[in-house]
């Protein structure tokens, strides 16, 4: 069963979405054979206190709730962060998304250390998102730089135990990342796959062959980027690697 990690719902601030809605997202997800996806509130990342967003998402998606996901987001610098975890765990949602450089925090700071250790106690896995545009389409008041690879590291190494999904990272920050850490800190770590490029380059290849698909996850983007590019690169990996499968962080 396909779930589709990196996804969302809403409008976004520097250009307009078609059919951004839940509805639309049911019928990508039927068209690309996904039977489920974990579906973050755009606009969310950009408010000071998320609490309404992720109240609007819960209630855009209770008609769908059987296939669509809610991952409600968190800033670990703002006061009662704690209350939305407990929201989400009392709504059986299976993660929670935060996203340090829209909240200015920079590797070593110890809020996101303390969101990771509070999500590990709760069983919710933890996704953090690299960029939601190509930096060279992003509009000229989008000044937010894009999520490093440090963050990502001392996350991996503060012994949390958090289940952390990234989301957006491309193949030259995975394996920066990735070789970076010990067998163990990488075991809490997935990469998914919108942007990973096919050929010619043949990232995800030759990702598929190095770190390994059990740190690869199905992830399309949507509604900011095309959801049939993922299935169009996993169409044209090599014919010996053709029969490998994708990660499943529910699993674990």
């Amino acid at each position: 069963m396909l779930t589709d990690y990196h996804t969302y719902v809403g409008p976004y601030p520097f250009r307009h979405l078609l059919h951004p809605d839940p509805d639309a997202l049911v019928r990508v997800l039927d068209r690309e054979g996904v039977e489920t996806a974990w579906v973050g509130h755009l606009p969310s990342a950009f408010y000071r206190d998320p609490a309404t967003g992720n109240a609007a998402l819960r209630g855009s998606l209770a008609a769908h709730a059987k296939r669509l996901r809610a991952v409600a987001t968190v800033r670990p610098d703002w006061p009662l962060w704690r209350d939305e975890l407990l929201r989400a765990t009392e709504s059986g949602e299976p993660a929670v998304r935060v996203y340090p450089q829209l909240c200015g925090l920079a590797s070593g700071d110890g809020a996101l250390s303390e969101l990771a250790f509070a999500c590990a106690q709760r069983d919710l896995a933890l996704i953090l998102t690299v960029r939601f545009e190509d930096s060279r389409q992003r509009h000229p008041l989008d000044a937010a730089g894009e999520l490093t690879a440090a963050i990502i590291r001392d996350l991996a190494r503060a012994g949390t135990h958090a289940r952390i999904i990234v989301l957006a990272a491309g193949r030259s920050m995975i394996e920066e990342v990735h070789w970076g850490l010990t067998d163990d800190e990488r075991r809490c770590v997935w990469w998914d796959i919108s942007w990973i490029w096919g050929p010619p380059e043949d990232d995800l290849a030759h990702l598929w062959k190095t770190i390994g698909t059990g740190r690869l996850v199905y992830g399309s983007g949507w509604p900011l980027r095309l959801a049939q590019t993922p299935r169009a690169n996993l169409a044209l990996l090599p014919d010996d690697l053709s029969d490998l499968r994708l990660a499943d962080v529910r699993a674990r």
